[in-house]
């Protein structure tokens, strides 16, 4: 007799843990050839839910790192890539990718989070302003995380839609939520398991599987979301999260152009965009009346 191969479930990503599905529903993923490959976690409400709570309880530990130590979790990942390269290349062939199209991905996959790595403790200098007041003051502009980001990521890309979604935004301080490609997961999860042996602490990144025709109003409903960024080209989902995303006046962006494969889809201005400008006002002491006092 032949023997059955036993399939891998790829669950969630939620808090740094890998839990099941809270609905309990799972899709089949098949291959070109129409035999099935893996099991995929069909994710729910209740699932961003928890996913967001698991964000917005570690947002306040990751903003207050140092820029540089952010950097270095950063690059630590590039570095846990680079050690797992031959997984990934072999789960994009698994999901259609040409040997040399996977390999490709793969290595701009880790050059896209050096690059980020490189941007964490220098986009403030290049964002920061001291601004002319006509008084007795100084006063700083300087960018500051947003919060909590959910992001819905290239249904076309596996692993370098997910990369080039998530870098920035973690670069910049923030926490995120993100929603995989459903035709193309399985590097995904497998790049929950590279976070959660690096030196990320759980909750900064969150993964789920699913369906964006069902989660994506979620996504720009939720109240304790601060922001929304959407990379595909669905014109009613897209519709919908900028009604939605006004009650509590989210920032929706809207990256359904972008070609993540170019260098034009890596830039400090995409960290720059879930970064709120902070304004300090500081009175200038009056070095001539303070010597007098003495």
């Amino acid at each position: 007799m032949s023997r059955i191969e036993i399939l891998k479930t790829y669950k969630i990503y939620i808090g740094g843990q890998f839990p099941r599905t809270e609905s309990g529903r799972y899709y089949p993923l098949k291959n070109k050839k129409g035999e099935v490959t893996a099991t995929i976690c069909l994710s729910s409400r209740k699932d961003f839910r928890n996913a967001v709570v698991a964000a917005r309880g570690a947002f306040g530990g990751w903003s207050s790192r140092s820029a540089f130590n952010r950097g270095q979790i950063l690059y630590r990942i590039a570095e846990m890539l680079e050690g797992r390269k031959e997984q990934f290349v072999s789960e994009l062939i698994l999901q259609g990718a040409t040997a040399t199209a996977a390999k490709q991905e793969v290595e701009l996959s880790i050059d896209r989070m050096v690059y980020y790595a490189g941007w964490c403790d220098k986009f403030q200098q290049v964002f920061s302003s001291v601004n002319p007041v006509a008084s007795s003051h100084f006063n700083f502009s300087v960018p500051e995380p947003t919060g909590v980001v959910a992001i819905i990521a290239s249904e076309e890309n596996s692993l370098i839609g997910l990369v080039t979604a998530i870098a920035p935004v973690i670069a910049g301080g923030n926490t995120c939520v993100v929603l995989a490609s459903e035709s193309k997961p399985l590097c995904a999860v497998t790049f929950a398991e590279v976070l959660n042996t690096s030196d990320l602490p759980g909750g900064i990144v969150n993964i789920l599987t699913g369906n964006s025709s069902e989660l994506h109003s979620h996504f720009s409903t939720h109240m304790d979301v601060n922001s929304l960024i959407y990379y595909r080209n669905n014109k009613q989902e897209i519709k919908t999260m900028k009604e939605n995303a006004s009650l509590n006046v989210k920032r929706v962006f809207i990256y359904d152009k972008l070609n993540v494969n170019s260098e034009g889809s890596q830039s400090p201005y995409f960290i720059a965009d879930t970064q709120e400008t902070k304004t300090t006002w500081h009175p200038i002491e009056n070095i001539g009346s303070s010597k007098a006092g003495y």
